[in-house]
C-alpha cells in the first residue's frame, strides 16, 4: 500500500521516541539529543521512522483504525 506523506512534515525535528517537536536544525546537525526524553538520534533515521508513523497512521486513518504517530 502506497500512503502519501506531506512533503513538509518536519519529520527530522520531532522526536521519535517521545513525539516532542524540538524544532529545525542546520542540516550539518547529524546528532541530536532530545530535550524531553533525552533519546539521542541519527537525524536520517529519526526522519525515517517518523515518516513511517505518519504514513502508517494515514493509513490506519482511512482504514477507520486508530491513530498513534507513536507507534
Amino acid at each position: 500500500t502506497f500512503v502519501k506523506v506531506d512533503r513538509f512534515y518536519p519529520s527530522s525535528q520531532i522526536c521519535s521516541q517521545c513525539g516532542v517537536r524540538g524544532g529545525p536544525k542546520p542540516l550539518s546537525i547529524r546528532e541530536w539529543a532530545c530535550k524531553a526524553c533525552e533519546a539521542v538520534h541519527d537525524r536520517d533515521v529519526n526522519a525515517a521512522k517518523n515518516i513511517h508513523a505518519a504514513g502508517r497512521a494515514e493509513w490506519l486513518n482511512a482504514c477507520g483504525g486508530a491513530v498513534s504517530l507513536l507507534s
